[in-house]
């Protein structure tokens, strides 16, 4: 009874990179780091700060495109807080998909 309780549910990269978008826009920092590498983390703390919490809930997160190249894969995404479509490139930490974060000129294959 208490193993299920406290096992880890594993996401897939889409799954994993709206849970990572809507914590970003939402400071929600725990999720925001159990979703992504250390220097994912870094990285997305970093720029949060430019980005006002929006009052809607809704963000409106969509999958444009999905992107896996071995073990890494990219999703290309839109949410209704940026008018430019943003990419995340996952991979994989502890079997569970993390975004990592590489910086904007890194664009993957979109």
């Amino acid at each position: 009874m208490f193993l299920s309780c406290s096992e880890t549910k594993t996401y897939s990269p889409a799954e994993t990179a709206k849970l990572v978008a809507t914590s970003f826009y939402h400071d929600d920092a725990p999720t925001m780091k159990k979703h992504t590498t250390a220097a994912g983390y870094s990285n997305l703390l970093n720029i949060q700060a430019l980005f006002l919490e929006s009052d809607s809930s809704k963000m409106n997160f969509k999958i444009i495109d999905e992107a896996v190249d071995g073990d890494v894969t990219w999703i290309k995404y839109s949410t209704d807080y940026d008018p430019t479509p943003g990419v995340f490139k996952l991979i994989q930490e502890d079997n569970q998909w993390k975004v990592d974060m590489e910086g904007p000129h890194k664009r993957g294959p979109f």
